[in-house]
């Protein structure tokens, strides 16, 4: 069976080509840029989901397409979180159809419900609070529209925010951070319910929907999990380092926050500093109901990750280098730096 994997360069695109590979499936990766660390037995094409010509050329002979191609927070891209999240999600909606593939499944993110009531079920409706949860929301209905009209099968994906091996991002902040001794902060008083997934689950959660061959919405996130407060505790505690967590006041810093984003000197992105003060939660129960079997807490995967970005500090930018997914690069910490330097 060939599948197509679109943004398969990508963090999420990456494991699912794994994946896929290691269950014996023939894999093609579609995206604007190509990976040397991904197995070479997929075969890749350079394409923009955008362009339906590269799109349709993709789709020859696929019987299952996984969209992860996306624009994601920190990259702050503007009008491109539209064109790419949007338009080439529905492009690549309308060009599975036309090539009469026979199964999709669409990467979507729990942003698409912003500060919503939890705990969070399939049946949530949506409340985006910003622009990277707008578009994909708008992408998953665009999908849901393409696919219910020609009555393909249709899988949705909503993990919770990612940890694992490789994750970088804004967790290389909050890891040197601690690794340094320097506290870590809140904004409130972090003690509300907050709930991560490791990359490994997360794929574990995606393989068993796959091959149960259910289509149907899964919202995957952490078994265990405490509140932000302990998750950062908790970490420090196992790095055993100096690190404190401190509290900030909500509205000042939410409002300097979005100043400095505006002025371009932070790199937190509306999606952190306006819902990361706020409980966020799936209730996971369907998925154990069909067998799924999570392995990681937020606590072990939390130590799993920092460990992991120890043991790789000397080589880090080498690995980054090797690819262009924001997931898997260390970001650059402007103004924080400040603050960073009075902690």
């Amino acid at each position: 069976m060939l599948h197509l994997v679109t943004g398969g360069s990508g963090f999420l695109g990456h494991l699912i080509v794994e994946r896929l590979l290691e269950a014996g499936e023939k894999v093609r990766v579609l995206d604007i840029w190509r990976d040397d660390t991904i197995s070479k037995d997929a075969e890749y094409l350079e394409g923009d989901v955008r362009n339906s010509d590269a799109v349709a050329r993709a789709m020859k002979n696929v019987e299952v397409v996984h969209h992860t191609a996306a624009k994601v927070p920190i990259t702050k891209s503007g009008d491109l979180f539209r064109q790419i999240n949007v338009d080439g999600s529905r492009t690549v909606a309308e060009e599975a159809v036309k090539a009469g593939v026979g199964y999709f499944v669409y990467m979507c993110t729990s942003s698409i419900f912003g500060r919503a009531r939890c705990p969070v079920t399939p049946d949530t409706p949506y409340s985006p609070v910003e622009v990277y949860g707008q578009t994909k929301m708008e992408g998953e209905i665009a999908v849901k529209t393409v696919c219910g009209e020609a009555k393909m099968p249709l899988v949705l994906v909503r993990p919770r925010t990612i940890l694992g091996l490789g994750r970088l991002g804004i967790f290389q902040i909050l890891f040197e951070w601690i690794s340094e001794g320097r506290n870590v902060y809140v904004i409130g008083d972090g003690r509300h319910r907050y709930q991560f997934v490791h990359a490994s689950d997360l794929m574990d959660a995606y393989m068993l929907a796959l091959k149960l061959g259910r289509p149907g919405v899964y919202n995957v996130g952490a078994a265990e999990f405490g509140t932000l407060r302990e998750a950062l505790e908790h970490v420090i505690v196992h790095a055993g380092t100096k690190s404190r967590v401190k509290s900030l006041p909500v509205s000042l810093s939410v409002g300097l926050l979005k100043l400095l984003d505006k002025l371009s000197l932070s790199p937190l992105a509306p999606w952190h500093y306006l819902t990361y003060h706020k409980p966020l939660y799936f209730d996971v129960r369907n998925l154990l109901d069909i067998g799924w079997k999570p392995q990681y807490s937020n606590d072990r995967m939390f130590r799993e990750s920092y460990d992991w970005f120890l043991e790789n500090r000397n080589v880090r930018d080498q690995i980054v280098e090797q690819g262009g997914s924001p997931h898997r690069k260390a970001l650059k910490q402007g103004i924080l730096r400040l603050l960073k330097w009075m902690s």
